[in-house]
């Protein structure tokens, strides 16, 4: 496991976190479940809420874990790099990804 992986899982652990203490919700309907189901549980709610809000869970996981300056700078880089690695061009890729730059 690289550095870089490592950064990633921490980041979103650290969004988990804090997804779950602006969720006093979901933090109640847990609270009796095993610590795997409320693991699961914290992530199906934080990949729904990415959904929500018409992002990737990454992207959400860079909006909790970031200043919205960042955000928008490291999730247009992310998209970037797709972009290329699928060998689509750049207006294509936005326009498929309902992506506003």
């Amino acid at each position: 496991m690289t550095t870089t992986e490592i950064t990633q899982q921490a980041r979103h652990e650290e969004a988990l976190k804090q997804y779950l203490e602006e969720s006093p919700q979901l933090k109640e309907e847990i609270k009796d479940l095993s610590a795997d189901d409320q693991r699961d549980q914290i992530q199906w709610a934080f990949e729904d809420e990415a959904e929500s809000q018409n992002l990737q869970p990454w992207e959400l996981t860079l909006k909790y874990t970031s200043t919205p300056e960042e955000f928008e700078a490291a999730r247009l880089a992310l998209h970037k790099e797709a972009a290329e690695v699928l060998g689509v061009e750049w207006d294509e890729y936005c326009e498929m990804n309902n992506l506003v730059v």
